[in-house]
């Protein structure tokens, strides 16, 4: 006789698997428990609250500790009425990525990668993306933000979707600056989400258009002196269905289980830190993001210049919800500093970080 399969007989092996195997496949979750268990248990890292062993971030084509700095501003050019342009290329592409030592998941991706990339741009930009869907299914990119009917990226509305070896070309002024967010917009909407189309969209504010603030709008545009002061870094918050069932078994920030525990994020603590989270879990109603030792003033989708909340150590967001952090370890003793979602099965299916702060 089978054993009987239920949610809580999967999450528990995934437990052990993520804290105390180095090659467990996501195919062994359909072994029988006893002998799963039997070969966990030579290796135990509970302790430590981290996967054993190392994923080939080289063989994903994409590393997390890049993505929390890689910011894709296009190729700019001008317009001939002055519009600064910037045009960006996105491939839809299916890909087998690992997203925890020895498990591996059928994404589809954009270029490759999952979160897609980081597309940045400035408040008034013209937006130009080519979109080529190189994958086995219809796909679009549904950008949140403003922009015409025909540019929404939605299955049946507009353009609707783009069918495999077709592309289409989005095109839109940025608007309105914030932390925002792109994702594929095509049905079953939530296997097209949870497998992976998703990606940061930050539109930095425009310091000519916020007089009352220009130094915080000129401190958020990247590359400027005032930014360069300011560590900054995107965190997209997701999950991964190893089996299908509609439960997630995985869980991480930029896709790899506890990448960002078992190497922590360094950060100078003389220098501000600027964090823009997005929620794009499937399966979960919520997710959130608690902070040890310190408190961060927390702007709610970005799109305001004053803290919608001030002085708190811990965010909830609701899948799609996003915002930027900002907090500071000036004058606080070096070391690590952990980070992790407060619920706590997500942080022991991978969702537990820490920072590295240094002199």
């Amino acid at each position: 006789m089978k054993p009987r399969k239920t949610n809580k007989s999967r999450r528990t092996l995934l437990r052990s698997s993520l804290l105390g195997s180095a090659g467990v496949l996501a195919s062994q979750l359909a072994k029988p428990l006893a002998a799963a268990q039997t070969a966990i248990q030579a290796m135990q890292n509970e302790d430590a609250m981290t996967t054993v062993g190392d994923v080939d971030h080289a063989r994903n084509g994409f590393d997390p500790y890049q993505i929390l700095t890689d910011w894709d501003g296009g190729t700019v050019s001008t317009l001939p009425g002055g519009q600064r342009l910037r045009e960006y290329n996105i491939a839809a592409v299916d890909k087998e990525i690992e997203i925890a030592p020895g498990l591996f998941f059928p994404a589809w991706t954009y270029n490759g990668r999952v979160p897609g990339p980081t597309l940045r741009a400035t408040e008034g930009d013209r937006l130009r993306i080519n979109f080529v869907n190189g994958g086995s299914h219809p796909h679009t990119i549904h950008f949140h933000g403003i922009h015409s009917a025909f540019m929404d990226g939605v299955a049946g509305v507009g353009r609707g979707s783009v069918q495999p070896g077709e592309s289409f070309t989005y095109e839109f002024d940025a608007a309105p600056f914030g932390c925002h967010l792109y994702h594929c917009h095509a049905i079953p909407l939530k296997r097209h989400i949870h497998k992976g189309l998703y990606g940061g969209f930050i539109i930095d504010p425009d310091p000519a258009k916020h007089p009352q603030n220009v130094e915080i709008a000129r401190s958020r545009l990247l590359g400027t002196p005032e930014n360069a002061r300011w560590q900054e870094f995107i965190m997209v918050m997701n999950g991964f269905d190893t089996n299908f069932d509609n439960e997630n078994e995985v869980y991480a920030v930029n896709s790899i289980a506890h990448a960002y525990m078992k190497k922590p994020i360094r950060i100078e603590r003389e220098r501000p830190v600027r964090l823009y989270l997005l929620n794009l879990i499937e399966f979960d109603p919520l997710n959130s993001l608690h902070l040890h030792a310190n408190f961060f003033d927390y702007y709610d989708h970005g799109t305001t210049l004053t803290p919608t909340l001030k002085t708190v150590d811990t965010v909830m967001q609701c899948q799609g919800q996003r915002g930027i952090l900002e907090f500071s370890f000036a004058g606080f003793e070096p070391g690590i500093y952990v980070f992790h979602a407060h619920q706590s099965e997500f942080a022991e299916l991978g969702w537990m970080s820490a920072f590295e702060v240094v002199a």
